[in-house]
């Protein structure tokens, strides 16, 4: 994996300001053509630094329902399942999980009674405690850092360097920090692969 340069981080400053800003636009800001700027936000694309393009919509104008940041203490058990469950949900705008496994979403709720939507949303016998704020206003500003860059190993989470590996399995690039990660994300995969075919037979 090549690392990012200060090319990369400028359009991805650019396409942060607006995703949909014309490539002829950004070549002039970095000095590259079109098609080279083109090059790079595929790249970028492939190695997952892109996700998607997509809109930034001020919801107020478009459905009512009061916006909260609700901040809910989960049962370690079931932090995965409720930050799935979330980021899935409709009203769910933002959502956070914290190191400790505090999950914090924003989100535009309808009903008189909060915690019946809550109960709506997710299952609460999965947290501990929540905490609910009225926000009064709320603003997105991606930034682009560039000491900030970095991917994650697709089997530990630990930060890939210039001396990591990648793989296309699946049909899908992944990155690894070594190739013994590689190795356990291969083995795994086959083996759920070979399940699947099997549960077909």
């Amino acid at each position: 994996m090549r690392n990012l340069d200060e090319t990369d981080l400028r359009i991805l400053e650019l396409l942060a300001e607006d995703a949909r800003r014309p490539f002829s636009d950004i070549s002039a800001e970095v000095d590259l053509s079109a098609p080279a700027v083109s090059d790079r936000i595929d790249r970028l694309r492939e190695e997952g630094v892109i996700r998607r393009f997509t809109v930034d919509l001020d919801q107020s104008t478009l459905s009512g329902g009061t916006p909260v940041l609700v901040r809910l203490a989960v049962r370690p058990a079931f932090v995965d399942d409720v930050r799935d469950t979330l980021r899935d949900a409709e009203p769910v705008e933002h959502l956070f999980v914290s190191a400790d496994g505090d999950v914090t979403f924003h989100a535009r709720l309808g009903s008189d009674s909060i915690r019946a939507e809550l109960h709506e949303l997710l299952d609460l016998s999965t947290v501990r405690d929540y905490e609910v704020s009225l926000v009064e206003s709320a603003e997105w500003t991606p930034t682009v850092n560039g000491t900030g860059f970095a991917l994650e190993c697709a089997e530990c989470g630990n930060t890939v360097t210039s001396e990591g590996e990648r793989a296309r399995i699946g049909g899908t690039l992944y990155h690894f920090c070594c190739s013994s990660c590689l190795g356990r994300f291969e083995d795994r995969y086959d083996r759920l692969e070979a399940g699947a075919q099997a549960s077909e037979n």
